[in-house]
């Protein structure tokens, strides 16, 4: 029973927060205007970014600067504008969005 306890008490955090949050989060940020979760719009889908980065340790870094300073030349020629978004906004969109 204890260990089924602890089990408990380690994937909690997984499930305190719905998972919806961050689309809503992404919607409220106004990611969702050119990037979707499973489909290609102006940007590649947030699954595609998942996929692509995969592994790295330095990714959610990567992904909340690349929100925060903008980018190019990371999915073709249309670059990413620096989005109008706070750090903690970005770090949880990033983790989020590697989730997927």
């Amino acid at each position: 029973m204890k260990q089924f306890a602890i089990l408990i008490a380690l994937a909690l955090p997984f499930y305190a927060v719905p998972a919806h949050a961050s689309l809503e989060l992404a919607t409220k940020s106004k990611c969702t205007t050119c990037h979707q979760v499973d489909k290609k719009l102006l940007g590649p889908p947030f699954k595609q970014v998942a996929a692509k980065y995969k592994g790295q340790k330095t990714a959610e870094v990567m992904l909340a600067d690349s929100m925060l300073k903008g980018s190019k030349n990371k999915w073709g020629k249309v670059p990413m504008p620096p989005q109008k978004i706070t750090p903690a906004d970005a770090q949880k969109l990033s983790k989020w969005i590697l989730s997927l």
